[in-house]
């Protein structure tokens, strides 16, 4: 295998792998604003996105230039459109214009909501390359800022072994060496547990 066609299978899988860290990285920031946590495992994160609920706002209807003047804000209109659905009194909805504004909230399945309906959560912990039956290695820490913040973070990697130890060992090799002299990670990861760095891929 030359170094093109190394780069080339290199890109593909790559591709594929930080599609997966990204997701990881959606599903862990929700989980940690509802938990105030990182979560510890991909069983914990998986029980999240198939269990929990997250709300889902149904907007119909914009407020015109004229109703905003008036003093009608998003909140109010919302207000007077559910007082009228719970009275059956239309009076005030009419006289404000309000007839096709509608603002609710649906409560959807966090893996729908995040990843979408046909995701399949259990493929979340593996590295979607052909052949390779391996998981990405997940933590969580806690770190204390420049400030004196205590800021939690979690770090998702595969290291370069894992998903490219089937082609060219030599290319393979470079590649590392390349890594290690410039003091980077020898794969790919998605957040840190040793830096402060707002859950980036190193990769971004």
């Amino acid at each position: 295998m030359e170094p093109i066609e190394f780069d080339k299978e290199r890109t593909a899988r790559e591709s594929a792998i930080e599609k997966r860290l990204i997701d990881i990285r959606t599903a862990q920031i929700e989980y940690k604003n509802r938990n105030g946590r990182h979560a510890g495992s991909f069983e914990e994160l998986a029980k999240f996105l198939n269990e929990s609920k997250l709300p889902f706002v149904i907007k119909e209807g914009v407020l015109t230039d004229e109703q905003l003047e008036k003093g009608l804000t998003e909140k109010r209109a919302a207000e007077i459109v559910r007082r009228a659905r719970q009275t059956g009194n239309n009076e005030e909805v009419i006289r404000n214009g309000l007839q096709n504004f509608r603002r609710d909230t649906m409560w959807v399945s966090a893996k729908d909501t995040l990843l979408g309906r046909d995701f399949n959560v259990d493929s979340l912990a593996y590295i979607p390359v052909k052949g390779v039956n391996a998981k990405f290695q997940m933590d969580t820490a806690t770190l204390e800022s420049s400030s004196g913040y205590t800021v939690k973070v979690f770090e998702c990697r595969v290291p370069y072994d894992v998903y490219l130890g089937d082609l060219n060992k030599k290319e393979l090799a470079n590649l590392k060496d390349k890594m290690r002299k410039m003091n980077k990670y020898e794969g790919l990861k998605v957040g840190s547990v040793t830096e402060i760095n707002n859950n980036a891929g190193n990769w971004e």
